[in-house]
C-alpha cells in the first residue's frame, strides 16, 4: 500500500464496516473555517441593532459571543492556511523524488 491507499473495510469485534472509495471535500478545512467565520460576523452584525434590548434582558453576552466566534476563526483560519501550505509543499516534494527515481 502506497502512502494515500486506505483500506477498503475495517474490522471490529464482530462489525465489518465498508469505505468509500471517494476524495475529501475539503482536505484542509480552509472553507469550512472560512464559512464558519462569516457565519459569526453575520450573526455578530445581525445582532448590533438589538445591542439596547440585548442589554436590557441580559442577553449581552450573545453578540460578544459572535466576535469571539470569529476572532478565533481568523486564528483557525490562519492556522488551516499554513497547514495547507505544508501540504502542498511536502506533497511537491514527495513528487519530485518520485519523478527522480523514475
Amino acid at each position: 500500500m502506497g502512502p494515500d491507499e486506505q483500506p477498503l473495510q475495517h474490522e471490529f469485534g464482530s462489525r465489518t464496516f465498508f469505505v468509500a472509495d471517494v476524495e475529501t471535500l475539503d482536505m484542509d478545512g480552509v472553507r469550512t473555517v472560512e464559512v464558519g467565520s462569516a457565519l459569526w460576523l453575520i450573526a455578530f452584525v445581525g445582532l448590533l441593532p438589538f445591542y439596547g434590548r440585548l442589554e436590557e434582558s441580559g442577553h449581552l453576552w450573545w453578540l460578544w459571543t459572535c466576535l469571539t466566534g470569529f476572532g478565533l476563526g481568523m486564528i483557525g483560519l490562519e492556522f488551516c492556511r499554513r497547514r495547507r501550505k505544508a501540504r502542498l509543499e511536502r506533497e511537491a516534494a514527495y513528487a519530485e523524488v518520485l519523478g527522480d527515481d523514475a
